[in-house]
C-alpha cells in the first residue's frame, strides 16, 4: 500500500507529494501491531516498513532516520499497550492523535538539522502533511484497530 501510494505521490507536483506519502496504513498498521504485541514488534514492524518500502521507492539519507521514528512510534504504541486499560474508540484516537504528531515532529526536527531549515518553517512547510496524517490514522484506528488488535492478539495465542 505505501509502495503504491509512493508512486502515485512521486509522480505529482512537488507540494502533493507529502500529503498523499501521508495516505495509507504504515503508521496505522506500526501502532496496531505495537497495541497487539508490544514494544519490539511495534518497532521492528514500523522500522522494516519504511526501509523495505524505500527500497522501492526513494531510499536515500532519510530512510534510517525516518525508520526508526516510525520503529519508535510502534514501541511508543507498545508501551500505551501495558498502561491503558481498555481499547476503546476514545482512547485509540487519543492515542493515534498523540502518536502520530510525535512522529511529524520528530520528523520535522530530523529534517530541519539535516537540511538546515530553521525548524518553524519546517514545522510550517509540514503542517499540510501533519493534518493529513493525524486524519489518516485516527480515523483508520478508531474504526478498524479495536477489531484488528482483538483477531491479531487472537490469531497469536
Amino acid at each position: 500500500m505505501r509502495i503504491g501510494f509512493g508512486w502515485l505521490a512521486l509522480s505529482m507536483p512537488t507540494p502533493l507529494y507529502g500529503v498523499l506519502i501521508k495516505v495509507g496504513f504504515t503508521e496505522t498498521l506500526t501502532i496496531v501491531t505495537g497495541f497487539a504485541f508490544g514494544p519490539i514488534q511495534g518497532f521492528t514492524v514500523g522500522a522494516l516498513t519504511i526501509v523495505v518500502s524505500d527500497l522501492y521507492l526513494m531510499p536515500g539519507p532519510w530512510t534510517p532516520f525516518v525508520a526508526a521514528i516510525t520503529g519508535l512510534l510502534g514501541l511508543c504504541a507498545g508501551i500505551f499497550r501495558g498502561n491503558v486499560s481498555s481499547l476503546g474508540v476514545r482512547s485509540l484516537g487519543v492515542v493515534a492523535v498523540v502518536l502520530t504528531l510525535l512522529n511529524e515532529f520528530l520528523q520535522d526536527i530530523w529534517f530541519s538539522a539535516f537540511f538546515g531549515i530553521p525548524l518553524i518553517t519546517t514545522l510550517l512547510m509540514g503542517l499540510p502533511t501533519a493534518i493529513t496524517a493525524v486524519i489518516n490514522n485516527t480515523v483508520l484506528l478508531t474504526a478498524l484497530g479495536p477489531r484488528v488488535i482483538k483477531l491479531l492478539r487472537e490469531a497469536a495465542l
